[in-house]
């Protein structure tokens, strides 16, 4: 079996995948937990040991554990729990070092490994061409091109941290549940905000889906959402075909069993990935 990990800077999403037999590629168990970059291999563990035995698999069953980390504090804590509780290396997905999907941005080295690992994901899936618009504490819009080719990202704000720096920066203004409105007309404060804010980034997203599909010079890709802020914007949408949560742990499966044996390895005195010669 494949440990996935997703370390994000708001939540932490773990996978763990069957490799071997006709069941192989087969997700049997996810959970997610809040970030803490504070968090140590042994916490950890304690996470993932406990979440594996609800569902009946035994830790010694785990021989991989592959990761898409945009947290390099959690480098150290993630690698110490593939060591010391799994008996193995734990292998980090690049954009630079995997080879499954080419890169044409101008900085390759900069693009996230949950970027990479989500748009692997989604063209073994879905196909190319692609939007992947991850909604999570940034909103990100991720374009492949006809080739499966990753081109570029759009990054605006997420809309979590939206919302909460309008509300601290604005005396009046107060937390509102985040639910579609009546009417784009808000009649009162709440209304108001729920307004802006859900039809302000169904807008932001139908628009830049637009402008981005023009650019790869597809006339209809097929556009996923993911991220734990979906669900608040994509019902409201026609230009988002589907909803899919896994397409980051998804893509560290097929990167694992399909690219290299391995990821870049951690050089645990900084917390940070040291690529190969």
């Amino acid at each position: 079996m494949l440990l996935a990990i997703e370390a994000g800077n708001t939540n932490v999403k773990f996978g763990v995948y069957e490799t071997d037999g006709a069941a192989a590629g087969t997700l049997l168990h996810s959970w997610r937990s809040v970030t803490d970059r504070r968090q140590t291999g042994d916490e950890l563990a304690g996470l993932v040991d406990g979440a594996i035995r609800i569902s009946g698999i035994a830790r010694s069953a785990i021989k991989r554990v592959v990761v898409a980390s945009v947290v390099p504090p959690l480098y150290r804590a993630i690698s110490e729990l593939s060591r010391r509780y799994f008996g193995c290396s734990g292998e980090f997905i690049s954009a630079a070092r995997q080879t499954l999907m080419p890169v044409i941005t101008a900085r390759p080295a900069e693009l996230g490994a949950d970027l990479i690992a989500g748009a692997i994901g989604a063209v073994e899936k879905y196909g190319a061409p692609l939007i992947v618009v991850g909604f999570g504490t940034a909103t990100t819009f991720a374009a492949i091109d006809p080739q499966g080719r990753y081109a570029g990202t759009a990054i605006a704000p997420g809309i979590e941290i939206s919302v909460d720096a309008l509300v601290s920066r604005a005396a009046k203004l107060f937390d509102v549940p985040l639910v579609l409105p009546r009417a784009a007309i808000g009649t009162d404060t709440a209304s108001s905000l729920q307004s802006g804010i859900i039809f302000g980034f169904v807008g932001q997203t139908e628009y830049l889906i637009g402008k981005i599909a023009a650019e790869l010079g597809a006339p209809k890709p097929t556009v996923v959402a993911t991220g734990g802020l979906a669900e608040l914007v994509a019902p409201h949408t026609k230009a988002i075909d589907r909803v899919d949560q896994r397409l980051v742990l998804d893509g560290l499966y097929h990167w694992a069993t399909t690219d290299r044996a391995s990821g870049d390895p951690v050089d645990e005195t900084i917390g940070t990935t040291k690529g190969k010669a």
